[in-house]
């Protein structure tokens, strides 16, 4: 995983409400352990027709929108099933973000543990950002700040440990690893034994 500290993105806008992970990345995609691909099944149900081919009005499959990495969408993004691949395939894709005005509890948890920063942000922002599509924002880590193109800022909430791993790209587990000569060194000193 690559470190994040800041994404510098003009924005895609996807403007509707209780965006769930089966919409995110459709059941029958979770046939796989692997995060690789995943990216081409991302929002597949919205984005393709019935015949295979893009829908050239769905935001994925839009010219403007190639390349950009900060996602807007409505109220309630991730909700529903605990599915870690709707993280993995916004991550596969080049989503390095997405802000709402509330993103859900298991959903924030999957993504800053791909390296994938969910942003919660005011109804006043949010309006603003959704009929401002494309608008060029800065999100720093460092400083917890989203930054709007006319300079103005909003601080950001981001648990201390999420934020953490986030920056040095890395996961709980790799957190642990890194930490194994200390961990053994501590199993071999102890006074007590379980």
């Amino acid at each position: 995983m690559e470190p994040v500290t800041r994404i510098e993105s003009a924005t895609m806008v996807i403007d509707q409400s209780d965006i769930d992970t089966d919409q995110i990345i459709p059941a029958r995609f979770l046939t796989t352990t692997s995060k690789e691909g995943l990216g081409e099944a991302l929002f597949a149900d919205w984005r393709y027709r019935e015949n295979g081919s893009e829908d050239p009005d769905f935001a994925l499959n839009r010219p403007e929108n190639t390349g950009r990495t900060i996602l807007v969408a409505g109220n309630n993004f991730g909700c529903g099933s605990s599915r870690e691949h709707a993280a993995w395939a916004l991550a596969d894709y080049g989503i390095r973000a997405v802000i709402s005005t509330e993103i859900a509890d298991i959903f924030r948890s999957n993504a800053l543990k791909n390296g994938l920063l969910p942003v919660d942000v005011p109804a006043e922002l949010h309006r603003w950002l959704l009929d401002n599509p494309g608008a060029r924002v800065v999100l720093d880590l460092e400083s917890s700040a989203l930054t709007l193109p006319d300079g103005r800022e909003h601080r950001f909430r981001i648990e201390a440990f999420a934020r953490y791993c986030l920056m040095q790209g890395t996961d709980q587990l790799g957190f642990l690893l890194a930490r194994e000569n200390a961990i053994e060194r501590f199993e071999t000193t102890r006074p007590w034994k379980p």
